[in-house]
């Protein structure tokens, strides 16, 4: 037995425009990995104004209140709001800090965020793709032929979106 840390889990992200299958895709590729053994968590960027909570409830009272976090406990789950007041948006790799450890953190949106990423990309939707003033891209998911010099990855194979993933951030299948 030894007092060594776990080793930090591999993070990788999946970005695209509003309607192109990023979260069918990473639920998905969740279910790949947890047939291959694999603790995985997510963290989906909402867009602003989002509340998980409802007017009237203790805890929406507790945040109206004033207070800077508040925990919601029952017998199956837990969550954590915080609130960020006046605050910039946290940084995303500092909040996979913040979560329990798991093997695999898969991050929704967060274009900027300093991890690999797949644009997820319906060429079909007519809007441009993100990949050219998107640094992180390391591949594309479509479901059509797409022009670019990226990996392009089929959008219903997603078998082969979570190899992509698993051979990127350099980990086996259990």
């Amino acid at each position: 037995m030894t007092d060594r840390a776990p080793a930090a889990p591999a993070l990788f992200g999946f970005v695209g425009r509003s309607g192109a299958g990023k979260t069918t895709l990473i639920l998905d590729v969740v279910a790949c990995l947890r047939r291959d053994g694999f603790a995985v968590s997510a963290i989906k960027r909402a867009h602003d104004g989002f509340d998980l909570d409802r007017p009237g409830k203790d805890s929406w009272r507790f945040r109206e209140a004033g207070c800077r976090e508040v925990m919601m406990v029952g017998d199956r789950r837990w969550a954590l709001l915080h609130e960020n007041a006046d605050a910039p948006e946290p940084d995303p790799l500092a909040l996979a800090r913040r979560m329990a450890h798991v093997d695999v953190v898969l991050f929704e949106g967060f274009r900027s965020a300093p991890i690999p990423l797949i644009e997820v990309f319906r060429p079909s939707l007519g809007r441009p793709m993100l990949w050219p003033t998107c640094p992180s891209v390391v591949a594309v998911a479509a479901d059509g032929a797409v022009d670019c010099p990226l990996p392009v990855l089929a959008l219903g194979a997603p078998e082969a979106v979570a190899q992509f993933v698993l051979d990127r951030v350099g980990l086996r299948a259990k």
